[in-house]
């Protein structure tokens, strides 16, 4: 399965050379997991209601192309299968075909003690 949103850079997104500033992408990248998980029928704050609560615990991310404002950027999502207790989303950022950005981030799941604890089944099974 792969996830779509559009997110519309704002002023206060960028930063002084007028592109949007490094670690707002990330907040694009949160957006889209958020929703990705969404889309699977279940919000994401039922989930951490039930204890389930998702984590970054490694990420790394290369910067091709700025944004700018006004643009209208695409974030892709798609899971690849990983354990019981790491869970490896790729992330990318477009401009219509033109990639701007791209990240793999590995999550962890939390209880409400934030400790480690198996995503549950139906992540699992993606």
């Amino acid at each position: 399965m792969e996830g779509r949103i559009k997110v519309k850079v704002y002023y206060e997104d960028t930063d002084s050379l007028g592109v949007v500033y490094y670690a707002n992408y990330l907040k694009y990248y949160e957006r889209g997991r958020t929703e990705y998980i969404n889309a699977l029928g279940r919000p994401i704050a039922e989930w951490n209601a039930d204890g389930y609560n998702f984590a970054v615990f490694k990420m790394s991310a290369t910067w091709y192309k700025p944004a700018r404002l006004g643009d209208e950027i695409d974030v892709v999502t798609t899971v690849e299968k990983g354990s019981t207790f790491r869970m490896r989303m790729i992330q990318k950022l477009f401009i219509g075909d033109e990639l701007l950005n791209e990240a793999v981030i590995q999550l962890v799941c939390l209880d409400k003690n934030l400790e480690l604890r198996e995503f549950p089944d139906a992540l699992c099974d993606l």
